[in-house]
This record gives C-alpha cells, structure tokens and sequence, in this order.
C-alpha cells in the first residue's frame, strides 16, 4: 500500500485546498498519473500518483482544507485484478439474490387457482378475495395508495413479476387530481397582486457565490498584512517625460532586434533596485526582534489574472539589465495568465511593484505584500500643468506611492527613497552610468 500525501506547498505555505479529484475511488492509475488537484493562494498543485495500482481510498473530498504532509489517498499496487473479479462476482451474487425475492412469489398465484373454485357460489366476490393474496406492490407503492386512496387490486403493475410500483400508483392516481384540476382556473383572483409587487424579490436581484478558495486566501493574506505591519504610504509624482522619449526612439529597434517590447515597467524595476541599494531597509524583512538585511532584490510584480492577484517575482533583477528584465517581465505575465507560474515563480520576492495605472487608476495605496515591508505602486500617467523653471507647462505626470511598515523603516527613509526613484525615472541616463 502506498500513502500519498501532501507535498511540500512553497514558502510560509503550510495548507491548501482539495480542489478536484481526477481519479475515483476504484480507478487504476499508473505514476504519473494527476490523482488530486489542490489549490493554494498562490497557484494550483497537481499531486501525480508514485506507483501503478488502484486507487483504493481518497481521505478527503473536494473542499478540505489539508496540511502539508497529511494523508491524501492510498494507493494498492496488488489489486487491480483481483478488485475486478471481485466486482464480478459481487454483482452477479446481488442479481441471484434479487431473483430469490421476486421467484416465490408466483407460488400463491399457482397455489391460489386450486383455492378459487372453493367458493363458487360469489364468482364477482373473487377478486376481493384474491387481491390480498395476489396484489403485490412495492412498500412505496403501498404507501402512496393509501394516501391517494388507490385500490391497488385495480392497477396494473410494470415491475418484475407484475409488482404494482410507485409511479404504476402515481399514473393511477393522475385522473383523479386532473379531474379537480380543472375548477382551478376559475379563481383567477390572484393575477391582480402581480402590480403590487413593482420591484423583483431580492433572491432574484442577487447571485450568492461561494468564495473560491484561492479569494479566501488572497483576504486572509492582505488583512494578516494590514494587522501584522505599522503601515503608512507617502506620495511624489514623476515627470515621464524623459522615459517616453527614451522609449519612443528605442522601442522599434529593440523590438526587431531583440523580440522585446519595451515597456515602462523595466525603467522601474532597475530605478526600484538602485534606490533600494541606497536605502536597504526598504528590501529588508522583520524576523521576530531582528532585522533581515537583503543584499539582493528578487523583484516582485503584481499581475491580475482570471483567478485573482499573483505576485511572481524576478530572481536578482538587480543584477539584471534592462532587457533581461524586460523578456522577465513579458514571460512572468505570459505565465500567469496561462497559469503556468510555478512555485518558484511565486517565492522568494523582497520587494514588490504594482502597476493599477494601466487599468485607469490615478493614486491609490498599495498594501503590503508581507512579509516585506514595501510596496511600490504606480499609476496613470496623465498631462497636466506644472511649473517649470517659472513657467507653467503641460507635461506626462504620474503620482507614485510607497506604502511601507513603519516599525523598520522612518518616514525619512520612505520619503528619500521615493524620490531617489523620482530622480531615476526624470533621468534615466543616470540609471545606465549607474
């Protein structure tokens, strides 16, 4: 007999979801073959079976919430023939069962003719006689012809061996309940009451969903985020106006030369990585009554995706150039949206950026994604007024937030370090002699 059991989940991952069973009970599988599906707040885990047998027993059903290392199923590597032959013989015993029930009862029938010319003098009164004797109906039958006041002696039964079954009562008993169907349609008093009701009921106006199990866990996540950190946001805006120039002259080429669309977030990510080199607390992580200093920066960029938000991250973005981190990007976001992200993808990130201006947003405050402690969010890049050198000109503004847990890192630091990414971005030149 071999267990499975759960596997290892990923960092600070300790439980997960039965999501779909792929395998009955009773199925033969073969190694390799994806016995369950569980499902975490970060990605969907596939569990193969390790051996070829039959599945003999799954431990818990769609639903459970299971632990790392807790018992899923079982499989017996033995069984597989014996299980079938077993099965066989099973089904023909419950058939030669069923056939003793149903054979003694012609008996009566054959015994009862012997009976009947005992009385000739009532010949009309012998059906009443014969039909405790002879009127064989199922239990439910019975029951339904008691409460519809059907003589079972005058129905005609369909089951095995002439047994009167239910719905032999219940088509009896249909012409009966027709017949005073029919004054129903007089009180037609009750369509008035439709106009009283102007507005539908609030059961039709409302669709109740039950939270997957993924949503569930993304709350828990950022409300355990919001209680466990001392979390504040400070504010600045960019002027885009030198990163769009550098992007407008340089995307074709790199397109065609490379096979790399460039986009802003690269510029952030290698702006992000040189302020954090100037300011680490922001890249560090609270261990108890200490303090994790990271000297390097695995990139986390949050995607939305049809299953909710994921947080994959860039292995040393800071040690990446900005094309490397340009194919990253694209290939985390293809991943993701064809939840393809592994856990790998998923752990390990010490600093995240989240970009709510491509679906329109103007400012907002990120929320930690713990246990780091700072979160770069960016917005909209819109035109609009602002003085320079004296006068006011129209130019591509984009407000930028840094929400970030206060009990490590002062508001100095939060502060510096936002505009240290401020000064990158207005000059991106200085991002290469960086």
């Amino acid at each position: 007999m071999t267990a499975i059991k759960v596997p290892p989940l990923g960092e600070s991952i300790v439980e997960a979801t039965v999501s779909r069973w792929l395998k009955k009970e009773g199925d033969s599988v073969v190694p390799g073959d994806t016995l369950v599906e569980l499902e975490t707040d970060k990605i969907t885990v596939e569990v193969p079976a390790m051996s070829a047998g039959v599945l003999t027993k799954r431990a818990h059903a769609e639903g459970d919430v299971v632990k790392v290392d807790e018992l899923l199923a079982e499989i017996d590597e033995g069984s597989g023939k014996g299980e079938a032959g077993s099965g066989g013989k099973g089904s023909e015993g419950s058939g030669a069962v069923a056939e003793k029930v149903v054979a003694p009862a012609p008996a009566p029938q054959q015994a009862k003719p012997a009976a009947t010319p005992a009385p000739p003098p009532t010949p009309v009164a012998a059906p009443a006689k014969r039909a405790p004797a002879e009127v064989r109906a199922s239990p439910a039958a019975q029951r339904v012809a008691a409460e519809k006041g059907v003589d079972l002696s005058k129905v005609e039964g369909t089951g095995r061996g002439g047994v009167v079954s239910k719905p032999d009562v219940l088509e009896a008993a249909a012409p009966a309940r027709q017949a005073p169907a029919e004054p129903v349609p007089a009180p037609k008093a009750p369509s008035p009451p439709l106009p009283a009701s102007p507005f539908p009921l609030p059961s039709e106006r409302e669709t109740r969903e039950k939270m997957s199990t993924r949503r569930k866990r993304i709350a828990e996540h950022l409300l355990e985020a919001q209680h466990a950190t001392a979390h504040l946001t400070t504010f600045n805006e960019i002027d885009m106006s030198a990163v769009i120039a550098v992007r407008e002259r340089l995307k074709e080429r790199i397109e065609k030369e490379h096979g790399v669309k460039l986009s802003f977030m690269p510029f952030f990510v290698k702006a992000a990585c040189l302020a954090l080199e100037t300011y680490p607390v922001v890249n560090a992580q609270i261990d108890g009554d200490a303090i994790v200093y990271k000297h390097y920066v695995n990139m986390g960029i949050a995607v939305a995706s049809e299953a909710g938000l994921v947080v994959p991250n860039i292995k040393d973005a800071d040690r990446k150039g900005m094309l490397e981190v340009s194919r990253d990007v694209q290939a985390l976001a293809k991943r993701a949206r064809d939840g393809k992200l592994t856990m790998e993808d998923l752990t390990g990130g010490t600093f995240t950026i989240t970009n709510g201006g491509v679906f329109g947003s103007l400012v907002s405050t990120p929320i930690i994604n713990y246990p780091q402690v700072g979160i770069l969010g960016l917005h909209k890049t819109q035109d609009r007024p602002v003085a320079i050198n004296g006068k006011v000109e129209i130019r591509p503004m984009m407000y930028v937030a840094l929400s970030y847990d206060h009990r490590i890192i002062d508001g100095q630091q939060a502060v510096l370090f936002l505009v240290r990414v401020k000064e990158l971005m207005e000059d991106p030149a200085s991002m290469l002699i960086s």
